[in-house]
């Protein structure tokens, strides 16, 4: 967890007059009905033209961040595109054929943006999710004896990108998992409009281990779970389960009470939430594990 993107966040906090917004993937503006997200996919970091196009682009430049809406507990409503880069006519058809099909199939409404020239592509996003009767996650809500429950497959765009960086024309489900991630909306939409207890929700954007770990800082838990009982795809190996990211999927902590009350049978209970501050799988301190997960600045 301690890498150079926390350091700079610590920075920033500190530099602000007020970071009390700070310290989710969203801000949630509890007075507007609102949470906001923006992120930012740069070529070269974040996606490789040899094996994605940009109308795949932009359908998972949208789902990263309709992703941070949906891990809130909040339904996606707007958003803003600015792009970067040395563009063309042919790469702005492209793109916003796929940006078309999100709106289809989210309900989403691009409401403006910019474009600019650059050396590389860079796509950076805002999104607006509206909370109205909606019980927002935090990750400052987990309590100890609550429930680690998973919505989704871990580690299978990890085993994808792999591949195609091994293989550029590769086709196959891991492949698929990476270039076209699947969003849990529905799961997501009824987590927020069923509990009545405080929780915590994460997407597994950058893994699942690394999800627990903000949690686990931000609440003041630990965690105990069983490997094995992880959602994964067969021939997914266990450094992709755990550390491997961009898959999308849901890591949620909540009451026992409000998990029976859900009966959603996608949300898979795999452990829970304990006192102090380890990770242990299987009894196993991850401290332990060797790490692969997704750095953005080391």
């Amino acid at each position: 967890m301690e890498n150079t993107e926390l350091k700079f966040i610590e920075i920033i906090k500190n530099s602000l007059l007020d970071s009390s917004c700070l310290g989710d993937d969203c801000a949630y503006l509890k007075d507007l009905n609102l949470c906001i997200s923006t992120d930012a996919l740069v070529e070269g970091v974040h996606f490789d033209f040899n094996f994605i196009s940009p109308y795949l682009l932009a359908k998972k430049a949208l789902k990263v961040n309709i992703s941070d809406i949906l891990a809130s507990g909040a339904k996606p409503m707007y958003a803003t595109i600015t792009i970067s880069g040395k563009l063309d006519e042919k790469f702005i058809e492209e793109f916003y054929k796929g940006v078309n099909e999100i709106e289809q199939e989210f309900g989403l409404k691009i409401i403006g943006g910019d474009l600019t020239g650059g050396e590389k592509i860079n796509i950076s996003i805002c999104i607006l999710g509206d909370t109205k009767n909606r019980n927002i996650s935090s990750r400052k809500n987990a309590k100890e004896a609550y429930l680690l429950a998973l919505c989704g497959n871990f580690g299978a765009s990890a085993t994808g990108l792999k591949m195609l960086l091994k293989d550029s024309n590769i086709q196959n489900g891991f492949t698929k998992a990476h270039l076209e991630p699947i969003l849990q909306f529905e799961c997501s939409q009824k987590i927020a409009q069923i509990a009545k207890e405080p929780y915590a929700m994460m997407d597994s954007s950058d893994g699942l281990i690394n999800a627990l770990e903000w949690i686990s800082r931000s609440s003041g838990v630990g965690f105990e779970l069983e490997f094995e009982k992880i959602p994964h795809i067969q021939g997914t190996v266990r450094e992709d389960v755990l550390f491997g990211g961009e898959d999308y999927s849901l890591v949620c902590v909540l009451s026992e009470k409000d998990y029976k009350n859900l009966n959603l049978k996608e949300l898979k209970v795999v452990g829970r939430a304990v006192f102090g501050d380890k990770i242990l799988i299987n009894g196993k301190d991850i401290k332990e594990e060797k790490r692969g997960e997704f750095l953005h600045f080391d």
